[in-house]
């Protein structure tokens, strides 16, 4: 089975329990927490995917990070869970899939919006505005910059991409013009 398709079953499993429980930000926080510190640790992470490691002593090093880091008993449990089915090396991805599944469940959509240059904060919400009342949805904005774009923006929500950049409108136009001659 693929990491992705993992990753989606133990996030939708792990939004059930948070959701019932009323604790679906501080949970997704605390494992924010865990998958930066696991990123910043590569000697830690791969303590967690070295199957020469026994399971014992992976276990003993993640519940001392527990007691230290004072997570919830929900976060600490999932955790455990991930560890004993040697899927904690992919923390990344089930938290990928985690915050989709909490912002799926909220009504709220993605929007991967790349721009030339860095966006102001009221544009930003201009544009956040417009996208809901295009999407008929709450849009939660994810910004890039590409100076490839010259400038305008493309926003990919889902599969569908809108691109209102100056560099397509300009290939548009030399298309145009390479056929009309």
């Amino acid at each position: 089975m693929s990491v992705q398709a993992v990753a989606r079953r133990y996030a939708a499993a792990l939004a059930d329990v948070v959701t019932a429980r009323g604790e679906s930000r501080e949970v997704q926080a605390e494992l924010s927490s865990w998958e930066r510190m696991l990123e910043d640790n590569p000697d830690l992470l791969e303590v967690f995917r070295n199957p020469t490691i026994p399971y014992d002593q992976k276990r003993g090093v993640l519940s001392a990070l527990i007691a230290r880091a004072r997570v919830r008993p929900t976060t600490a449990n999932f955790l455990q869970v991930l560890l004993r089915n040697q899927r904690l090396p992919e923390l990344r991805e089930v938290n990928r899939r985690f915050a989709l599944e909490l912002d799926e469940r909220a009504g709220v959509v993605l929007a991967q919006v790349t721009t030339a240059r860095e966006v102001p904060p009221a544009v930003q919400e201009g544009l956040s505005g417009r996208l809901s009342s295009l999407t008929g949805r709450r849009v939660r904005l994810q910004f890039a910059v590409n100076e490839e774009l010259i400038g305008g923006v493309t926003t990919r929500i889902g599969s569908t991409v809108y691109d209102g950049s100056v560099r397509t409108q300009l290939q548009q136009l030399r298309q145009k013009m390479a056929g009309e001659q």
